[in-house]
């Protein structure tokens, strides 16, 4: 009963309601009187101090953190305007992680993780002494709910504040041994889990620690009799360093070999028990998920390592190996070669490709492994490099690729033939119409055979290969088209049965994309019945999770490239599916039941944002398919011109103009700023510039485009805008823009300059604060990009401008002139050329 009690107070005291005093939303706690307040928190106390039962209690501690998480969220006042504090809980807490009874000593730490805020950093000496005992407690559940508090706190701290507590790292670390050595792997995974957080915050305060840190976790990764979970954590750790600190993992003379060992070691944790395939061979789920498999966390270690890391480190240990492993009689050291290669390529691309003739020797011999999954992995290495070295795999090697791939389009097992479909895809669709030309008669006929294989997954990625040859081959591909055509007819005739969806998906996707290739004149009268057939999928489609509904989309998309202005008669049964999904709502939910939140969390599609003790969750399909939707519409725009007209009212003011503030996802907001000009020039095309309906629609389009431009929070999501300003200003052309339209324009701009003044003194002070030899981490060198992209677009949107408005922009550039000084004469070479632009382009269309 008090445990249900301690539950149910939780869950009424974090519902929000409107507060009768201030009108504004508030949870049900803090609308209480200050009387009732304190009663309660004391007896929270009370209960939680006095409760001799371990799982009761800990109901009171989530019970006590909720009510500390309000008083941190939230300014409570008192009636006569004080603020209303818990001053007795940080004291109780420090008092009960003294207590004799471990699992109150648990306990308290426990709060104190759920709830950092309420520790008063100003009292630093205490607080780290209590954090030390805790993390030497006799007691194995204190030690880890101490480190887990630690690692909460710590996270809360700005840089300079954290220096105080590197102290306890040798004291966190040494609670590992332990352990390891007592093999206790779930309280071990944990351990590592707190660790893990501290070193994405602050990797250098391990520094005086790391090498023999390398070494413990090494040790942890090898060590068999420890559960997968555990070593995988040990795996991540070492990782998470090369993430956020690869210099110090470079410095250290252990880390990369003994991480490349490891993780092919890992790789060869593969088909237990399964050791002909068979049992692999036969499934029919080619994306079974492995993802908490060692030979996956192995891969994506290597992954992270070679993009952390670069070639020039990684690759000679893991060279070392591999040319063992392929010669290797065991097909598990064959395949995690392999799939080693696979992982590798992105990451050390620029080294690898100038060595590109001896991987292949290693790769190609694998396609004819008398081992099936060594077969597959060999054509998943060639996918893969197909991508990260396309143009050179394609122009070099496709003498050496390709007649080596297609032959494995014949191999005895279904999952094997489908793979190397699948690696033709990624060759293909990167390769040239002239390379391709001397091998399609052989792909094509490999191809069409597997459409009739008995595995339906076969059928439907042979259908995805032939599209993207198609694709790729252009007109050329028109030899094969008589054949092919009736066939991907045949099937979108057939019955529309559940089992078949995805295969009619997929055979839509590839006549539409035929079509493009072989173009309307070789289609004839092919293209209508086409569309008629596209017509009747659609208006058949009842259920949500029917994938022709989303692959249609596209299929109209390239209908309407192959039809060019013959299209436009089809719009009024097209754009009806399509405007719902581009204007649906964000599905959003707020999550206070831990039920709720946890059934929401195996569904695919969501999102789970924290806020207060909640959860927001938004369902990212909704969003996915509303930014498909708009990147459509911007194909009909482009496409058909002036025949798109009628709709682009409608579409710029319920779609393109709602959605540059759509700030539920980016993505939607870059579809609609592209789309913005290509929807006005389409309307221009039909009605003329200086129309009264063009006029009107520019009028509120453009005071939109500027209000945004003012308002955008993402620094490459305003550069997209900035784009969007200057190619609606193109379409517009001279004298488009008034006084008022450049004023805003220029009050905008000097906030995002003053801002980027900001960013560039910050990332300064902590290039000063890195050690020598330190490089920026990722994160700061993409910034980096994304201010010189943002730059860039301004200087397009201040070049349209002058080109457009000539003079009568001067009074407002005039403004800036003081940035203009700043950056002309500034070390920086971006800032420099932003301005000596902008300069250049006064004296081109303001000068005498």
């Amino acid at each position: 009963t008090r445990a249900f009690s301690a539950v149910l107070f939780r869950r009424i005291s974090t519902r929000t309601s409107k507060d009768p005093n201030s009108g504004e939303q508030k949870e049900t706690f803090l609308q209480l009187g200050s009387p009732q307040r304190a009663e309660i928190r004391q007896k929270l106390l009370l209960c939680h101090a006095n409760e001799q039962k371990a799982h009761v209690r800990n109901k009171f501690a989530d019970a006590v953190a909720e009510i500390a998480r309000q008083y941190t969220d939230e300014t409570v006042l008192n009636p006569d305007g004080s603020r209303d504090t818990w001053p007795e809980l940080l004291n109780a807490l420090f008092a009960s992680s003294q207590s004799p009874d471990a699992a109150m000593r648990e306990s308290a730490f426990r709060i104190l993780e759920t709830t950092p805020g309420i520790i008063e950093k100003q009292h630093e000496d205490v607080v780290l002494g209590v954090f030390q005992k805790g993390i030497k407690d006799p007691a194995t559940e204190v030690r880890l709910a101490t480190m887990a508090a630690f690692s909460s706190f710590f996270q809360s701290l700005n840089k300079k504040s954290q220096q105080k507590y590197f102290a306890l790292i040798p004291d966190i670390l040494n609670t590992l041994i332990p352990l390891k050595e007592a093999g206790d792997s779930e309280q071990l995974t944990k351990a590592l889990m707190a660790i893990i957080e501290l070193a994405e915050v602050a990797s250098r305060m391990f520094k005086n620690v790391f090498g023999d840190l390398v070494q413990l976790s090494i040790s942890m990764i090898q060590d068999t009799n420890l559960d997968d979970q555990a070593r995988q954590n040990a795996l991540e750790l070492m990782a998470t360093f090369a993430d956020y600190n690869p210099t110090m993992c470079k410095k250290d003379p252990n880390y990369t070999e003994q991480m490349v060992t490891q993780c092919l070691s890992l790789m060869t944790d593969v088909g237990a028990d399964d050791d002909d395939a068979e049992e692999w061979n036969a499934s029919e789920d080619v994306d079974f998920d492995e993802s908490d498999s060692n030979h996956v966390a192995g891969e994506q270690t290597m992954d992270r390592l070679a993009n952390k890391l670069g070639g020039q480190i990684l690759l000679p240990p893991t060279f070392t190996w591999l040319p063992r492993m392929i010669q290797s009689l065991s097909w598990r050291d064959r395949h995690a070669a392999l799939m080693a290669i696979s992982a590798i390529s992105e990451g050390c691309q620029e080294l690898m490709e100038g060595e590109l003739d001896k991987v292949l020797d290693l790769v190609v011999p694998a396609l004819q492994d008398p081992h099936p999954r060594v077969r597959w992995a060999g054509c998943n290495a060639l996918g893969q490099m197909s991508t990260d070295f396309k143009g050179t795999m394609q122009t070099k090697y496709h003498g050496i690729v390709l007649p080596a791939l297609i032959p494995v389009l014949g191999a005895p097992e279904p999952r094997v033939q489908s793979h190397a479909a699948a690696a033709l895809v990624n060759f293909c669709e990167e390769a040239e119409k002239e390379t391709l030309e001397p091998y399609l008669d052989t792909l094509v006929e490999r191809l069409m055979h597997l459409l009739q294989n008995q595995k339906r997954f076969v059928q439907e990625q042979a259908l995805s290969t032939i599209a993207t040859v198609a694709d790729s081959a252009e007109s050329t591909f028109g030899k094969w088209y008589g054949n092919l055509m009736p066939l991907l007819f045949n099937v979108l005739q057939q019955p529309n049965e559940r089992e078949l969806r995805l295969l009619r998906a997929k055979a839509m996707e590839c006549a539409t994309l035929i079509a493009l290739a072989v173009g309307k004149e070789r289609m004839n009268q092919d293209a209508i019945q086409l569309v008629n057939i596209l017509g009747h999928v659609q208006s058949n489609i009842v259920d949500e999770d029917d994938p022709q509904e989303s692959y249609l989309l596209h299929c109209w998309g390239r209908m309407c490239r192959v039809l060019g202005q013959d299209f436009v008669p089809y719009l009024q049964a097209v754009m009806p599916p399509l405007m719902k999904l581009a204007t649906a709502k964000a599905d959003v939910q707020l999550l206070d039941d831990e039920e709720n939140v946890a059934q929401i969390e195996q569904e695919e599609g969501w999102e789970l944002v924290p806020l207060k003790g909640k959860y927001i969750g938004i369902k990212t399909s909704t969003l996915d398919d509303k930014f498909m939707a708009v990147e459509l519409l911007t194909v009909y725009a482009q496409n058909l011109d002036g025949g798109f007209a009628p709709y682009v009212a409608e579409v710029m003011n319920t779609v393109a103009v709602p959605g540059l503030a759509f700030f539920f996802h980016d993505p939607v907001r870059v579809a609609s700023a592209k789309a913005v000009p290509q929807l006005l020039a389409s309307f221009k095309a039909a009605h003329g510039r200086d129309s009264v309906q063009y006029n009107q629609l520019w009028e509120a389009t453009i005071a939109k485009v500027l209000e945004v431009l003012e308002t955008e929070p993402a620094i490459e999501t305003l550069a997209e805008m900035y784009q969007c300003f200057y190619e609606s200003v193109e379409v517009s052309g001279k004298d488009c823009l008034s006084n008022d339209h450049m004023a805003i324009f220029i009050s905008s701009a000097e906030t995002v300059l003053k801002d980027y003044q900001v960013r560039v003194q910050k990332r300064a002070e902590e290039a000063n604060e890195r050690e020598d030899g330190d490089e920026p981490d990722e994160e700061t060198q993409f910034a980096i990009e994304d201010d010189q992209t943002l730059l860039s677009d301004m200087n397009k949107a201040f070049h349209t401008i002058f080109k457009n408005q000539g003079q009568s922009f001067l009074p407002h550039w005039e403004r800036l002139l003081n940035y203009y000084d700043l950056f002309v004469s500034n070390q920086d070479d971006t800032q420099r050329q932003w301005a000596l632009c902008i300069l250049d382009d006064v004296l081109e269309f303001c000068g005498p």
